[in-house]
């Protein structure tokens, strides 16, 4: 069991669940969860994407050097290690991660997972846990830019249409993964995390593009 670390201070708001519309769909042993976030003031695609390559580093929060990816969600997040690094030595396709959080800082609904980055790039990003070829959780974050801002729209697929999947891993999905206990927090978490992206995410991007050589 992971150690929960110290919580950051939290220094705007998180999005409340309200600010988002949620479904689900089920069907063939599948779980389908789609979230449509309220737009993302003054994000665009582009951040959005050099975000996901660059989730590991430190940053300047609260007047401390911080890791970016325990300031994403200040309360919850614990670890996200490279396992592996993708095709250009990051956080790319073909990478593969381990991403740890305790949701509602509960570790009762910790999230312990290993995952391969399938897709990065200014429309989407999407990472997945297979096993025998068949995808047991996969979550595709999509956006597109709407004026300055940007909409954004998660869908956390559990199982797959695949042999393996209908036979045993789409309840392994279901009940092992993913179970009712950790979805309802794990959907709020993921409002507040991604909600929270417009408040440092501008910034920071700009830090980096005056900064870097």
């Amino acid at each position: 069991m992971p150690e929960l670390p110290a919580p950051r201070p939290v220094l705007w708001p998180l999005r409340p669940q309200a600010s988002a519309r949620v479904s689900r769909t089920a069907a063939d042993g599948q779980v389908r969860v789609t979230i449509e976030h309220a737009p993302l003031a003054g994000v665009t695609p582009e951040m959005l994407a050099w975000w996901y390559r660059h989730v590991p580093g430190t940053m300047m929060y609260a007047g401390t050097r911080q890791p970016r990816y325990l300031v994403w969600h200040p309360l919850d997040h614990i670890s996200y290690e490279i396992e592996s690094p993708g095709v250009d030595g990051g956080v790319s396709p073909g990478a593969r991660l381990h991403i740890t959080e305790a949701l509602g800082r509960n570790l009762d609904t910790l999230i312990d997972i290993h995952v391969g980055v399938e897709e990065i790039d200014d429309r989407s990003a999407t990472i997945a846990k297979r096993v025998l070829g068949s995808s047991l959780v996969r979550l595709e974050n999509e956006y597109h830019a709407i004026g300055g801002d940007t909409r954004y729209v998660t869908h956390l697929v559990l199982g797959d249409d695949t042999v393996h999947g209908h036979l045993l891993l789409n309840k392994v999905a279901r009940t092992k993964a993913f179970p009712e206990r950790k979805l309802g927090p794990w959907i709020r978490h993921h409002i507040e995390e991604i909600g929270n992206l417009e408040n440092f995410l501008p910034d920071l991007v700009r830090y980096h593009a005056d900064n870097e050589p």
